[in-house]
């Protein structure tokens, strides 16, 4: 598959709890579809299940078909709300497993912080691989080790499937990611502040 080289993530836990509305998560996805992300990934770990089912439903509908859809953990949400493709982690439903809810056709994603796991992973059904954190981020409460550079070079010298970098990447740095060799930089953080602008921004980077 050929990914986009802007890996979009709508992180529900990034909402403040009065504006976690599904008005407001449409209407960020909207403004980063806006600014040229054709791949979003929904990534909702304080939510409920009906939450999520009724997020990504409204994600479906707000987007239509010129967005990839990728639901985090869930492959049971990925087939009730259509979209079209699912990315679990190392503690989330196995690869194989995933695979199995979500059928041949749809796109799987899978999370990994080192080479073992990496390596696992490009034996496995996985249409894709994430790799990181390349850099120091927020984004988890518990984050694995910091890879670096050097480590996306040698995660790309571990696999051929498609690599998306993941961690801390910013305008600043992505464009250094992807001459690392990551294929995809997936970001969270620094697609905030005005969603359409700064998308628009990354992929000037990124071209």
């Amino acid at each position: 598959m050929n990914l986009p080289r802007l890996y979009a993530i709508v992180d529900v836990s990034c909402f403040a709890a009065p504006l976690r509305t599904t008005a407001a998560i449409v209407d960020y996805a909207r403004e980063l579809a806006a600014g040229g992300a054709t791949f979003i990934q929904y990534r909702n770990k304080v939510g409920t299940t009906r939450e999520m089912l009724g997020h990504a439903r409204e994600l479906r509908l707000a987007l239509g078909d010129g967005v990839t859809l990728i639901m985090n953990d869930r492959a049971d949400i990925c087939i009730a709300a259509g979209f079209e493709g699912v990315h679990v982690g190392q503690d989330d439903l196995s690869p194989e497993g995933a695979r199995t809810v979500i059928g041949p056709s749809r796109v799987l994603g899978i999370s990994t912080h080192n080479l073992e796991q990496l390596k696992e992973a490009d034996a496995g059904p996985a249409d894709y691989i994430a790799y990181g954190p390349v850099f120091p981020t927020s984004g988890k409460r518990n984050p694995d080790p910091v890879v670096g550079l050097e480590g996306i070079r040698a995660a790309r010298a571990a696999t051929k499937k498609p690599l998306v970098a993941i961690g801390g990447i910013t305008r600043a740095n992505a464009r250094s990611v992807i001459d690392a060799g990551a294929d995809s930089v997936a970001v969270i953080s620094d697609l905030l502040s005005s969603p359409t602008k700064v998308a628009a921004e990354f992929l000037r980077v990124l071209v």
